[in-house]
């Protein structure tokens, strides 16, 4: 189906034709949209201790890059133009930018990252850079001139704070007003600079280098390998070299290693584990004053269900993956988990078995979903 989103392309032809593959520049892609929360309200979370955020500031051609969490008087003592200020996860932490991730469902949850809000006042950007991962560039209050080039020539300035191509060379340049979007792909270069007060929402999707993969692989290995024996020399020999390890140690040492082994099943679950694992700095607050399991099914199935904010859920064949757990019930709750984690919320869970309404409870307990509300302010 055709969407505005789009701009006038279907999903369908979208990722056959710009996926990975070039810009695309939508003129009114989310008509009247003016932004999900104010300068003052990304301040606020720029403050706070469990948001991640960055002030990135240029004078006389230089970059200097502070990390958050900021006091509020910091901002009072900023200059009036060339300042960005940049806060991750916002759909952490507002209702609302979960309902327009939920709009870019096209792409699976399995490679969303997050939605990032930056707020700039005149000529405020980051400079010229590159990402590795997918973007989709929508925007909000105010207008932004955005110039991309597809150079090949990816050298940065060296020394500096913030990741800044040393000749960047610009092919394409628009000025987008709110409700426009920019999406693009890996790797093209791109230079934004604040027309005037303005705010940009970047929903990214994360792109885990082969070596992350890899490394964390290993560690997965080590938390589920079994590897039987231990290091054995019966007929140990005199060397005349005591500080020379033998070749007969290095063999045994090998075969131990050969042992290493995982099928498809192994990398299927360290994916579902990996692709769900909370950041390190996401904590989960368990309800205060839960209520009685009797009590809370009744609601979820009179009001619905709803993951936290914070919760990354998915699934593959039999498993459920919540938040680095994985979980293998029945079919029956299965499809009912399935449809969570595809919709993120349910406005009822009438349909749900006892197992999966015991599970549910158990994951109320943990933090990880509650009782459905409507989208809102900002999560305390």
């Amino acid at each position: 189906m055709k969407t505005a989103l789009l701009g006038g392309l279907s999903p369908r032809n979208f990722l056959r034709d710009y996926w990975q593959k070039k810009p695309l520049l939508v003129r009114g892609a989310l008509p009247g949209f003016q932004g999900l929360l104010t300068r003052s309200e990304l301040i606020d979370l720029a403050c706070r201790d469990d948001a991640q955020s960055r002030l990135i500031t240029q004078q006389n051609g230089k970059w200097q890059v502070r990390h958050g969490p900021f006091a509020l008087r910091s901002f009072s003592r900023l200059p009036k133009k060339q300042w960005t200020l940049l806060v991750q996860d916002i759909n952490h932490f507002l209702p609302a930018a979960r309902e327009l991730l939920l709009k870019f469902n096209f792409i699976p949850h399995s490679r969303l990252d997050d939605l990032m809000v930056s707020y700039a006042p005149s000529e405020g950007g980051v400079g010229p850079h590159f990402d590795s991962y997918d973007v989709f560039l929508l925007q909000g209050m105010g207008r932004r001139v955005w110039q991309i080039s597809a150079q090949r020539d990816k050298r940065l300035v060296e020394d500096a704070p913030v990741k800044i191509l040393r000749d960047f060379r610009m092919e394409q340049e628009w000025v987008l007003e709110p409700g426009d979007m920019l999406y693009l792909p890996p790797g093209y270069a791109h230079n934004g600079v604040a027309k005037d007060d303005c705010m940009t929402y970047s929903i990214g999707f994360r792109a885990p280098a082969h070596q992350e993969l890899a490394t964390q692989f290993l560690v997965y290995l080590q938390d589920n390998a079994a590897i039987k024996g231990m290091y054995r020399d019966p007929d140990i020999t005199l060397q005349s070299r005591p500080g020379h390890i033998s070749s007969a140690m290095v063999d045994q040492a090998g075969a131990a290693l050969d042992k290493i082994k995982w099928n498809r099943m192994d990398v299927e679950h360290f994916m579902g584990t990996y692709l769900t694992e909370p950041k390190p700095h996401i904590f989960f607050v368990p309800p205060s004053d839960p209520l009685p399991e009797k009590k809370f099914v009744y609601e979820i199935k009179e009001n619905g269900l709803q993951l936290d904010l914070k919760s990354r859920m998915l699934y593959r064949k039999k498993t459920i993956f919540l938040n680095g757990d994985s979980y293998a019930p029945g079919a029956t709750a299965r499809r009912s988990l399935e449809k969570l984690a595809d919709r993120l919320i349910l406005p009822t869970a009438k349909h749900f078995n006892d197992e999966a309404l015991a599970l549910c409870y158990q994951w109320y307990l943990y933090g990880y979903i509650e009782i459905a509300s409507q989208p809102g302010g900002i999560d305390a």
